[in-house]
């Protein structure tokens, strides 16, 4: 897992969001927006990104660090998209952060979007400093993807792991019912 960390650490990130209406993303500034295909997707440094990390209002959200390098990451999205699929009525937002290169948003993150048809609100986090962010996220987390972070306005958890749907769920469950 370590070593996941050490590969974040060397590349660059950016930050995407895919513009399909209603985004929490919405009300920050990107630093650069790509779109292709109907897809839009905006670019955010940290700081510009973190707000997502702290709101305070009636919704759970599902936020997951991924990349479309990312074998285990790719294995599980559809299961985020379940989740966001069930849930989407009852006050949970999942959000789909991709740790991709910069130089493959068009290339192979829209790509990707596409081919998949994702639906939930998608980032990529352009911010190479990883040092300086990690540990805002959780002070646990070593980097690896892929991540999650499940928090409402009364309880956050984080987990390096992977998931199943059921896991998954659960763990929403256990946020929700809190």
């Amino acid at each position: 897992m370590k070593s996941w960390g050490i590969l974040l650490l060397f590349t660059g990130f950016l930050s995407f969001a895919q513009d399909n209406g209603n985004t929490v993303a919405s009300a920050l500034k990107p630093i650069k927006i790509y779109e292709s295909g109907g897809v839009k997707i905006a670019s955010y440094d940290f700081n510009s990104f973190e707000p997502i990390l702290h709101k305070k209002d009636n919704t759970t959200y599902v936020i997951n660090f991924w990349a479309t390098w990312c074998l285990p990451c790719v294995k599980e999205l559809p299961y985020f998209e379940q989740l966001n699929e069930k849930y989407k009525n009852q006050n949970v937002k999942v959000i789909l952060v991709s740790m991709d290169m910069p130089n493959k948003v068009e290339s192979v993150l829209i790509p990707f979007i596409l081919k998949k048809k994702l639906q939930s609100e998608i980032l990529h986090l352009d911010d190479p400093d990883a040092n300086a962010w990690i540990e805002k996220v959780d002070a646990i987390w070593s980097g690896a993807i892929p991540a999650t972070v499940i928090y409402n306005a009364n309880k956050s958890m984080f987990y390096e792991r992977s998931f199943t749907y059921s896991d998954l769920e659960n763990e929403l469950l256990q946020i929700i019912n809190k």
